[in-house]
């Protein structure tokens, strides 16, 4: 069982041993909804790859972040949090995990310090045996692969507690590696990255070097402006908010841009709500919230897109979308 270490190196884990095989392969990130996947996944990629937030069932779509060291090369799967879907939404969400540990070589459940085990986490240990572990005896499993458990938000506990917690974590499953961090405060990150590197199978490097996500641009900038709107609006944000980024108009040779009329990207954006209520709540007084939003990510798309770029937002009602399946699939569920 990995501990606490505050003194470690900041240096990359795996650059002290330059001759050690190669290994890469692909790691699951579980766990109930807002117990700091998304944070964990920007905090090991170095970037942002999904969005962070206190709102439950944030991610919604099985986002891939590549962590790349001198001697290892990691896909982290961020899934949408298992849950019991109260929505065809939420059962889409659920299909989406299933997907994504199909292909997997390691999966690490994450369990936050500061929260009790509950019926959601022994919800999702139930599940992981179903598809990845033999029952030996009454009260014995065998992992058919690594099950590391990563207990998130340390920096919430004290010592002692932690101690009591990481004991309290070792007899609610037979984890192949236990280890505590603090994504925010960077607390023990370099400890979970090593214990991830360890867990992957030797192989090659997949992607190159510099690559830190398989998203598509549209794919990203839609979610850094769902990200954006749930940072400005908080609690008054329906939870029934999608994204789509419709077309990505980039300059000509000669840097203009027709339709425009511009030297820069015009990316245009639908903005879905469920209820023409919800619509004023997304645009704001003056158009106050597409404005903010704007300003907040105009240097992040720019370096998605690598030139300079204009957000077209428009806000749209798709009544109920959430229980709808041909909505849903046009959405992109």
């Amino acid at each position: 069982m990995s501990t606490v270490d505050s003194t470690e190196s900041a240096a990359n884990p795996a650059s002290e041993q330059p001759n050690q095989a190669y290994r890469s392969g692909f790691i699951a990130v579980v766990g109930r909804p807002n117990v700091g996947k998304s944070t964990l996944i920007n905090a090991l990629v170095g970037r942002q790859i999904a969005i962070a937030s206190s709102r439950p069932e944030t991610t919604r779509k099985a986002i891939r972040g590549i962590m790349t060291t001198p001697s290892s090369q990691i896909v982290l799967v961020d899934t949408p949090g298992i849950h019991k879907p109260k929505t065809l939404l939420g059962q889409r969400l659920n299909d989406i995990v299933q997907d994504s540990l199909s292909q997997v070589d390691a999966i690490a459940f994450l369990l936050p310090a500061d929260q009790e085990i509950g019926p959601g986490d022994r919800r999702i240990l139930s599940r992981l045996r179903q598809d990845f572990a033999v029952k030996e005896s009454e009260d014995s499993w065998k992992w058919k692969l690594p099950l590391i458990a990563v207990v998130t938000k340390i920096d919430e506990l004290s010592h002692k507690e932690l101690m009591a917690k990481l004991i309290e974590i070792t007899t609610f499953a037979d984890f192949s590696d236990i280890v505590p961090v603090s994504a925010l405060e960077g607390d023990n990150l370099n400890e979970v990255k090593q214990v991830l590197i360890d867990a992957m199978p030797q192989g090659p490097q997949m992607y190159p070097e510099e690559q830190v996500s398989e998203e598509a641009p549209e794919d990203t900038i839609a979610e850094l402006i769902r990200g954006a709107f749930l940072e400005e609006l908080d609690d008054e944000l329906p939870h029934s908010l999608a994204v789509v980024v419709d077309d990505i108009e980039m300059p000509g040779a000669d840097g203009y841009t027709p339709e425009s009329n511009s030297n820069k990207a015009l990316v245009r954006v639908s903005i879905y709500v469920e209820r023409d209520s919800q619509k004023p709540i997304i645009i704001g007084r003056g158009a106050e919230h597409l404005v903010q939003v704007k300003k907040k990510l105009r240097t992040r798309i720019n370096q998605v897109l690598g030139t300079k770029a204009k957000l077209d937002l428009h806000v749209k009602v798709a009544k109920n979308w959430q229980g709808d399946p041909k909505q849903l699939q046009r959405l992109g569920f």
